[in-house]
């Protein structure tokens, strides 16, 4: 092993395995992406909306709150016409857990601790068992239990996972195990200090957020920062990015930290200068449109947009398409690494989403033909 991957290699923390519908949630399964709709739950077009452009985006899982009756009742058509699985949200009434288990809600978001008495977290724990849902045990530094409040002074990783502790002790006395766990807080610090304690407390999968982040710029960096912190040190097992922003974008944002982690492949990789006087092209201009025109793309390929000959073919070595600026209009294009072709500006960006899209169509036969080999009977 070179001394860069080395370098570069994460080693995830061991967790239980869980499924959320089909999708594996801790052990060996990748790192999931959901996201959480902010629609009204009753608008079941609305919300089927959201849940298939999220979807394509790449999330892994879907949340949906849940705060009435009115809600669960919508929610059986929603999962109906959902291409991914679904997380009923609950807060404080059982019996909205008890139908959305019956809905057909892959999980359930609870805090056992809030729905009532040890009778009635028992109903909600049966019907999960009854209709196949995993759960997962959601605490939050601005919701936490008013005696550990009183306790601690104010919320701090110990009350967090103390509250963690209490609800996985609800669960683990009624014979269920099948849950993932979340301690999330808007705080940075806060946040990634009670996963760092709770990841040592227990080995079921963790849930990591920074909840109510902020805007789409100043949201992002504050997941990016904690989620990254936490991811690099081997810690969650899935993810969730909270934006005040459409959920596609939460997914997009989930996929970039992950794949900044060499964590998850999905998608183009763009690698791109900030631009200076050197610049042979608009590179701002360029690769917004670029990310734009790819993102349908699903399969892993990097491409580097380097406006000039001084990084740019460094760079270009170590992405599948790269393009450096030159003079005169004239850019050299590369192609695994090698240089390749040169292209006209005005041609440039058609060529390039070209380029990519011919490179995804070869990754996705061979991916198809992997997967078919894989199921010939032995």
């Amino acid at each position: 092993m070179s001394s860069l991957r080395a370098y570069r290699q994460i080693v995830r923390r061991p967790s239980r395995k869980i499924y959320v519908g089909p999708v594996a949630v801790g052990g060996d399964a990748p790192i999931s992406v959901q996201t959480m709709t902010n629609t009204l739950t009753t608008d079941v077009d609305g919300t089927l909306d959201q849940i298939r452009r999220s979807a394509a985006a790449g999330a892994d899982i879907v949340r949906v709150s849940c705060p009435d009756e009115d809600s669960t009742k919508a929610l059986k058509d929603i999962v109906a016409g959902s291409p991914v699985p679904i997380v009923a949200d609950i807060h404080f009434h059982y019996r909205r857990a008890i139908e959305a288990a019956e809905a057909g809600a892959a999980c359930l978001r609870i805090n056992p601790g809030n729905i009532g008495s040890e009778d009635r977290v028992r109903e909600v724990i049966k019907a999960a068992k009854d209709y196949g849902c995993s759960m997962r045990i959601g605490v939050n530094a601005g919701s936490l239990e008013r005696d550990l409040l009183e306790q601690y002074g104010e919320p701090c990783p110990d009350a967090m996972v103390e509250s963690a502790r209490r609800h996985m002790r609800i669960l683990e006395d009624n014979d269920f195990t099948n849950f993932k766990i979340s301690v999330k807080a808007s705080d940075v610090f806060l946040a990634v200090a009670a996963y760092q304690a709770l990841a040592d407390a227990c080995d079921y999968p963790l849930h990591l957020g920074i909840t109510e982040a902020g805007g789409l710029r100043g949201g992002t960096v504050k997941s990016s920062v904690g989620l990254g912190m936490l991811l690099w040190s081997g810690i969650g097992d899935t993810i969730r990015v909270s934006l005040s922003a459409d959920p596609v974008e939460e997914v997009r944002v989930g996929y970039e930290i992950l794949k900044s982690l060499d964590l998850r492949h999905r998608g183009v990789r763009v690698v791109s200068c900030p631009s200076c006087a050197r610049q042979g092209f608009d590179v701002v201009k360029t690769v917004a449109t670029l990310e734009e025109r790819l993102a349908h793309i699903e399969e892993p390929i990097s491409l580097s947009v380097i406006g000039c000959i001084v990084n740019g073919p460094g760079e270009a070595r170590e992405t599948d398409v790269g393009l450096t600026g030159g003079g005169g209009g004239s850019h050299m294009v590369y192609l695994a690494g090698n240089q390749d072709h040169k292209i006209g500006t005005e041609a440039m960006v058609d060529h390039l989403v070209a380029l990519v899209e011919k490179k995804a169509a070869v990754l996705a036969a061979e991916r198809a033909a992997a997967r078919a080999a894989a199921d010939e009977p032995k």
